[in-house]
């Protein structure tokens, strides 16, 4: 038990001198002139909207993390198509996923140091992943788990790499 407490006390002390301290801040428009944010007949339409911007800003501040202690990443979504694509199934309209609906987002964005400094940022990023179905999928019951890793590759591999080349 004494080692228990040991190893405890230690993540306690040593796992904050890991942790990034970025936010993020996320801009929507109106989801209705989005390409594609339509729920399927199990959800009201403002439900379903509110659920995906809750998903997707939480995923916007989580990548926002890795970000150095007091940087912002300022997100505005102007275009969003779902993976998928909402479809009768007799009664019912269901999202169905498959290869030929792939997921898109377009997006301005802008990253602030703590001064407020803008360090790096772009107007009409536009993500789209035609093979998405082609990777593994590691998070299967992850809601909204392909547009998410659109977003993700795209931040580390693009974003954060430009940074820390702005940074050197």
């Amino acid at each position: 038990m004494n080692t228990v407490k040991k190893i405890a006390l230690a993540m306690v002390v040593v796992l904050p001198a890991f942790a990034h301290a970025g936010e993020a801040k996320v801009k929507w428009h109106d989801f209705n002139d989005y390409r594609d944010v339509r729920p399927g007949n199990n959800s009201p339409k403002g439900a379903f909207h509110k659920n995906v911007a809750k998903n997707f800003e939480k995923h916007f501040k989580k990548l926002a993390e890795q970000l150095p202690e007091g940087y912002t990443f300022n997100v505005e979504v102007t275009d969003l198509d779902l993976a998928g694509d909402v479809q009768f199934g007799g009664m019912n309209e269901l999202r169905i996923i498959k290869p030929i609906y792939f997921p898109r987002i377009d997006f301005n964005y802008s990253v602030t140091d703590k001064d407020g400094k803008v360090v790096s940022e772009a107007s009409d990023v536009k993500l789209k992943d035609m093979g998405f179905m082609d990777c593994i999928k590691m998070g299967r019951d992850e809601a909204y788990y392909y547009d998410k890793r659109l977003i993700t590759d795209w931040f580390e591999d693009e974003l954060l790499p430009s940074l820390n080349s702005a940074q050197s």
